[in-house]
C-alpha cells in the first residue's frame, strides 16, 4: 500500500545470503534509491540502506534494520515505498498516469491511459481510444497539458482500421 506521499519504488525478493541481504527489483530508472543511506519504507516501518550493489538484473540490498537472513525472508514479497526526490517535478509517475486524459498536440482529447506496461525499450501507455486498448510508447508524451498528458505519436501509429 502506497500513502499519497510515498512513491512505489520496487518489490523485495527472496533473502540472499545470512546477514540481511535481499534481492530488490526496483520498479523505476531511480538506481539512486537504493544508495546507501537511502530511506525506504516497507509499510510505516522505515529502512535504510547501508549496503547494494547490482545483480542478475536486480540489486542486492542490505538494511540497518535486518540483521539476519530470517529477518530478510520475513520481507520477501513486500512493496517498498519511498519519498518523492525533490526537485523531479517534471518526472512522471505511473500513479499520475493511469487515469490522465492523453490529448493530440491539437488538445483533442484521445481516451484515458488505464494501465502502464514496463517494456525495456520504453514504458508503453495502454491507452483507450475508441473502445479499444492502443500502446503508445511513453517516448511520445512531449507535456502535461490541462490535467492531461499530450502525446505526439508518428503518423499511422493511433489508425485502429476497420477492426
Amino acid at each position: 500500500m502506497t500513502t499519497p506521499d510515498r512513491l512505489e519504488v520496487g518489490r523485495i525478493g527472496r533473502a540472499h545470503g545470512l546477514h540481511g541481504e535481499v534481492a530488490f527489483t526496483l520498479t523505476s530508472d531511480v538506481t539512486e534509491r537504493v544508495a546507501r543511506g537511502s530511506i525506504l519504507h516497507v509499510g510505516d516501518r522505515p529502512l535504510t540502506v547501508v549496503a547494494s550493489r547490482p545483480h542478475q538484473g536486480r540489486w542486492l540490498v542490505r538494511f540497518a534494520e535486518v540483521t539476519d537472513r530470517t529477518a530478510a525472508e520475513a520481507l520477501r514479497g513486500e512493496l517498498v515505498t519511498a519519498d518523492p526526490i525533490e526537485g523531479a517535478d517534471d518526472v512522471l509517475w505511473v500513479h499520475e498516469l493511469v487515469g490522465a486524459r492523453v490529448l493530440d498536440p491539437a488538445g483533442t482529447d484521445l481516451g484515458p491511459i488505464v494501465a502502464v506496461e514496463a517494456n525495456p525499450a520504453s514504458d508503453l501507455l495502454v491507452v483507450e481510444i475508441a473502445g479499444r486498448e492502443v500502446l503508445v510508447p511513453s517516448v511520445f508524451v512531449v507535456e502535461r497539458r490541462d490535467g492531461g498528458i499530450v502525446i505526439d505519436p508518428p503518423e499511422g501509429l493511433l489508425d485502429l482500421g476497420a477492426g
